[in-house]
């Protein structure tokens, strides 16, 4: 089987959901990741800490230096993933649908490069 990634995607400086909102998300990303287990197809899954959170690493001259992040000036960010395992694109693209539905927001399918033999 292929593994491909899921990935949630959120617009930095949006409004966060009310509470009952995201208690309702959480619940429903639950039911989902349970559903991914019992299928199959669950490899791992994670949510992120926002963008500001992040630390850029960059090695350059024999040196590695350390910024705050985030590394791209974008307002669109990760918010989460999971990576999965399916037979085929339609069959990842069929998983992210019902992840879009349970997380209420964009999901991006990613296939992995096929490790070389």
């Amino acid at each position: 089987m292929k593994q491909y990634m899921l990935s949630v995607h959120g617009v930095e400086g949006q409004a966060p959901p009310p509470a009952e909102t995201m208690q309702r998300m959480f619940a429903q990303v639950d039911q989902f990741n349970r559903q991914l287990q019992e299928e199959g197809a669950w490899v791992f899954a994670g949510g992120l800490f926002p963008a500001d959170t992040a630390t850029v690493v960059r090695y350059a001259d024999g040196d590695v230096t350390t910024t705050d992040g985030p590394f791209a000036e974008t307002k669109e960010r990760l918010g989460g993933f999971w990576v999965i395992q399916a037979d085929d694109l339609d069959a990842a693209l069929a998983l992210a649908g019902k992840a879009s539905q349970a997380c209420e927001a964009p999901v991006e399918v990613r296939p992995f490069q096929d490790n070389p033999e």
